[in-house]
Formats: structure tokens, sequence, C-alpha cells
């Protein structure tokens, strides 16, 4: 077994345990908890995308993600302060929103793979070893896609404000 394998094994052990112990974690109920599992799970992802040569991903996956969207996160959490009773209660509004919500992922991404038709041949991608096609891209054929993230990056930002805003007495 050469060091690229074991590396490969490890860091998708770590991916895996950190991304479970997100969703279900024993040790402890605080939210942060499962965002640091978070962080850690990004970190994994980012040692496979190194493995697999891509570079660039790596360094955005750290930068993007284990930087500013976890310090993004964590802020949020802590500026709520959930208390643990507030924790335990089920909401069935939460619960059928989140439901629906799940199934129309789904249903988007079964017509995704079905509209793609998995098994054709793609053109191979023009790469000369900098950003510039990913940037020319991003900005004339993803355009409208990345201004409509931008918004809704603002409008999460703007609603976790609100939401955390106390009220005066």
């Amino acid at each position: 077994m050469t060091l690229p394998d074991l590396l490969f094994y490890v860091f998708g052990l770590v991916a895996l345990v950190s991304g479970a112990l997100v969703v279900w974690n024993p040790f402890s109920r605080n939210p942060v908890y499962s965002a640091l599992f978070l962080a850690v799970t990004i970190l994994a992802l980012s040692g496979l995308f190194v493995l697999l040569g891509a570079y660039f991903v790596a360094a955005v996956q750290v930068l993007v993600y284990a930087g500013a969207v976890m310090v993004l996160f964590l802020f949020v959490l802590m500026l709520l302060d959930l208390q643990e009773e507030a924790r335990r209660r089920l909401r069935w509004a939460g619960l059928l929103t989140g439901g629906a919500a799940a199934a129309l992922v789904t249903g988007l991404l079964l017509r995704a793979l079905w509209m793609a038709r998995p098994g054709r041949e793609l053109a191979a991608p023009e790469m000369d070893g900098t950003v510039r096609w990913l940037g020319r891209l991003l900005f004339t054929d993803y355009l409208l896609p990345l201004q409509v993230m931008g918004l809704l990056l603002l409008a999460a930002m703007v609603g976790a404000i609100v939401i955390s805003k106390r009220d005066l007495p």
C-alpha cells in the first residue's frame, strides 16, 4: 500500500466519522460541537481534493468553507444562544417544511440525473494550469446564478441578524 492510498483511507475515514458526528453527536448536545465537526469534515475533504490533484479546489475549500462560512456558522450559533429545552422541542411545522424541502431537493436531483444521461462522453474541459477559464466561465455563462447565490447569502446574513436581535425593554 502506497502513501497516497493510506492517506486516502485516513482522509475518507475522518470525513465519514466527523460527518456522522455532525448529525449525531453522542458527546454533547451543543450545536457548536457539531459545527466544529463540520469544519473537520471540510478539512478532510480538502485533503481528498489534494490527493486528486485539485489544489485550487482544496484551497478554496479551506479558505471559503472552513474559514469564512464556518466562522459565520459559529457566530450565528453563539449569537442565538439556544437553550437546552428550546432544542428538545419537536416542532411539527418545521418538520413538515423540512420534509417538503428534502423531497423537493431529491426530486430536483433525480431530474438532473435523468437529464444528464450518465454514460455519455463529454468534451474535455480546456485547462491550461490557470484559473482564467474558471473566472471567464463564472462571469459570462454563469453570471446570473453567481449573483443569485450572492443575494441568497446576503438574505441569510440579514435573516440571522434579525433573528438574533434581542427585544429591548
